[in-house]
Order: C-alpha cells, then sequence, then structure tokens
C-alpha cells in the first residue's frame, strides 16, 4: 500500500502542480488534502496549461481517482467553475470525489477577510481575500459549514439562521458593513448541494480501501511549509497545515502509512505576500528572476518576491516534514548567470545562526551568509538525464544534496512533463 506526500519545501509556489502530474501517471489515488482557492497549481501537459486551485493534479489521467480531502477549504462556487472548465477542454471528471467533511468557505468569510485586511492597515498579512481564514475561524469556533450539511435542505436552513447572527453582528457592529440576507444565501447553496451531491463521499473510506487493495496513493500538499499554521513565519502563514502531518490529517489517512516524503524546492526561493525573506533580491538579479520565470501568482496575479535558494529554511523543512528527498524545480531559470549564491547561514547582531529561529521578529533581523557557486551559463531544458546536464549545473545539485543532506530525486529544467529528469535509480514509489 505505498503512499507518499509531495510537500511543498519553501514558500509555497514551488512548482508542486508539476510534480505531482508528473508522478500521477503511475498513480492510483490523488488526494489534495489541505488549503484552499488561494492556492495556484499550474499543469503543463500535451491537453495544454491547466491553471487550477482546487481540483489536485492528476485529473489528467484516467487511471487516476481524484480526492478533494477534509483539510480542504472550498469555494463552491470557483469548484463548479473549475470542473466545467475542466470538462469543456475534455477532461474526464467522473473520478473527482469531494470529503463530506470539507468546510465551505462563504460569502461572508470573503466579505471578513477583505475587511479585516483593512482594517491592519500597514499590519496587513497580504491574504489573497478568498475567506480561507475566516472559514477556518469558523471550524475552530464550530460554527462552519461542512459539505454534509448541503444534503439536508431543513439542517442547512436551521444552521444557516444561527450562523448568520453571529456573522452579521460582527459584519455590522465591528465593521459597519451590511448584513446578508438568509434567503438568497439559502437557496444558492441548496443549488450547490444539488449541484454537488453526487461527488461528496466519506472520502476516508475510499482512500482506507484504496489502500487496502494496495493502490498506489499521492497525498498533494499546497502551499508551502513556510506557511504553515505552526511551524510558518507566523502571522505571514496560511490558515492550515500544509506539512506531511498536516497531509495524514487532511485526508484522513493513519500516519504510520506514509512511506514516503517528497520536499519540492525551487532553486532559488520565492514568496508572496508579507513577512520575512532573508534572501530576497530587490536588486536587478531579482527582477531578471522574477521575469524570466513569470514569477507572479496563479491566484492573485501578484509578483513574487524573488531570491537565491535558502537552505537554512530547506533543512528546517526537510526536518520537520521528514523529506526522504527532494525534488528540485526551475533549474534552467538559473541557466545564464555567470555565477550563483546559495544562502547557508544567517547572521543576527553580530551573530552567526545556522538554524531557522522560530520567531519571526529575529528573522526579519537576519542577514544571509552566503556559499557562492558557478553558474554554467548553457541552456538545461534539453537535458533529460542527469549526465546531459552541464558539469556546473550537475556541481550545483550535488552541493545543494551536501549542504542539505538530503538526496535530490528529481530535477525540472521546463514547465513540461519531458522537461523532468530522474536520477538513476530513483523512483517515486518506495
Amino acid at each position: 500500500m505505498p503512499i507518499i506526500a509531495i510537500i511543498g519545501g519553501q514558500w509555497g509556489d514551488e512548482g508542486k502542480g508539476k510534480v505531482v502530474d508528473f508522478a500521477a501517471s503511475s498513480a492510483d489515488v490523488v488526494c489534495r488534502f489541505c488549503g484552499g482557492p488561494n492556492a495556484g497549481h499550474t499543469v503543463v501537459n500535451p491537453q495544454g496549461e491547466f491553471k487550477m486551485h482546487l481540483i489536485p493534479s492528476g485529473i489528467f489521467y484516467p487511471g487516476a481517482k481524484c480526492i478533494i480531502g477534509s483539510g480542504v477549504a472550498l469555494d463552491l462556487d470557483i469548484l463548479l467553475s473549475e470542473i466545467e472548465e475542466l470538462r469543456a477542454r475534455g477532461i474526464d471528471m467522473g473520478r473527482l470525489l469531494v470529503s463530506s467533511r470539507c468546510h465551505i468557505i462563504m460569502p461572508y468569510h470573503i466579505l471578513l477577510d477583505e475587511l479585516e485586511e483593512r482594517e491592519r492597515g500597514g499590519e496587513a498579512l497580504g491574504t489573497t481575500k478568498r475567506g480561507i481564514g475566516p472559514c477556518y475561524v469558523d471550524r475552530v469556533a464550530r460554527r462552519g459549514l461542512k459539505m454534509s450539511d448541503l444534503t439536508d435542505k431543513q439542517r442547512l436552513k436551521t444552521r444557516l439562521e444561527f450562523i448568520l447572527r453571529q456573522e452579521n453582528a460582527i459584519l455590522e457592529k465591528l465593521y459597519g458593513a451590511p448584513p446578508l440576507d438568509l434567503s438568497p444565501l439559502y437557496q444558492t447553496y441548496c443549488h450547490y448541494g444539488e449541484r454537488l451531491s453526487p461527488l461528496v463521499k466519506d472520502t476516508e473510506e475510499v482512500m482506507d480501501e484504496s489502500l487496502r487493495e494496495g493502490k498506489k496513493v499521492i497525498l498533494e500538499g499546497a502551499q508551502g511549509t513556510l506557511l504553515d499554521i505552526d511551524f510558518g513565519t507566523y502571522p505571514y502563514v496560511t490558515s492550515t497545515s500544509t506539512t506531511a502531518g498536516g497531509a495524514c490529517i487532511g485526508a484522513g489517512v493513519s500516519p504510520q502509512k506514509l512511506d514516503r516524503v517528497v520536499g519540492v524546492f525551487k532553486s532559488y526561493t520565492t514568496r508572496v505576500g508579507n513577512g520575512p525573506m532573508p534572501t530576497e533580491l530587490k536588486d536587478e538579479t531579482g527582477k531578471i528572476i522574477r521575469e524570466r520565470a513569470s514569477e507572479f501568482g496563479t491566484t492573485t496575479g501578484r509578483p513574487r518576491r524573488c531570491g537565491w535558494l535558502d537552505t537554512v529554511a530547506a533543512r528546517y523543512s526537510i526536518r520537520i516534514n521528514g523529506m526522504d528527498t527532494i525534488a528540485l524545480t526551475r533549474l534552467d531559470i538559473l541557466d545564464s548567470f555567470p555565477s550563483l549564491k546559495v544562502g547557508i547561514g544567517y547572521e543576527i547582531k553580530g551573530k552567526q545562526l545556522d538554524h531557522f529561529p522560530p520567531s519571526t521578529a529575529l528573522l526579519s533581523e537576519c542577514t544571509p551568509l552566503y556559499e557562492e557557486l558557478p553558474g554554467w551559463q548553457t541552456s538545461t531544458t534539453q537535458a533529460r538525464s542527469f549526465h546531459d546536464l552541464p558539469s556546473r549545473a550537475q556541481g550545483f545539485v550535488e552541493a545543494l544534496e551536501r549542504i542539505l543532506a538530503c538526496p535530490v530525486g528529481l530535477i525540472s529544467v521546463g514547465p513540461h512533463r519531458d522537461q523532468t529528469i530522474l536520477r538513476d535509480g530513483y523512483s517515486f514509489w518506495p
């Protein structure tokens, strides 16, 4: 019963969509376990380019059952739009299942997200304003709505009446915003329930049955480890657990069944939104990386902050997740640089620090210490094996393995499936 988790090792946007799409060619089940429509996965395959926010990246393989796990926050309008768009492009959506335990992002969550960010002013977190945070607040406060609530119209109405009294009180009294009406909200979500009910299952049972049958299962992460609600750069984080531990919770499987954790890292570092990023480049080099790699958010279109690879943060992610191997993406973006830098430590108040600090305040005071490596100034996009890479590109990968004490099993040198190098002897599956 092989089961692997594919986890972002940085601040998200590492290329997990491509890695999951590549690995899913031999998978039976792909389960998205966390996040919401604030996460965007871009997949390029023979059928075209696809930008998805909720549907698992394994949807393009006819043999893969795709599950949206209980840890995902669902905007039902976005979900239905994605389903219809993929169906219109010839993708079979009959393999998609949605956990009955998924929490629903409601219109008041989106309003509250916008109002809270505005209220923070200069201390704004830089959220996508998609309602993710307020949805998870209601989840923890035990007043959220789940997919299972949509299957019983009387229960839905009773729950909405109760919840809306509280949400409207916050909107009116705290923010001076107009209240939401019950009737149109109720009718809209009754309609959503009717359209989506065939997909809603106790997917934890589906997962368990698949594992008992020896199926190959991928747990697909969203965002990245450094945005984890517990272990990320709090408060500049997402509202859910993005780590391997969160994978088991969000998919509804026992941690004992997890066989392998694959960490996805870019060959440089990016971040969207606010919060410290020690290796950020605010100069021409950072601009070149951004423009060459089209580093703009899949969800918001915001320009991503770019910098050299931060191996202090990467070692922390590897440890927190128990990563067995690394999938290194976007190596080709570094092709033209005569020399490269890799952050190997921090300096703070005259003292060297070789570990990732637990305090965001401390991290914001850190100055990176670099190791400089020679560039290769040759295109890697046609390489299909490790030995096809320029010798200096091979040396860059081997230097990362030395610094991170973790093997690099996969290297991506472009957006297409065939622009993927598997190291000799490496397989996703144990």
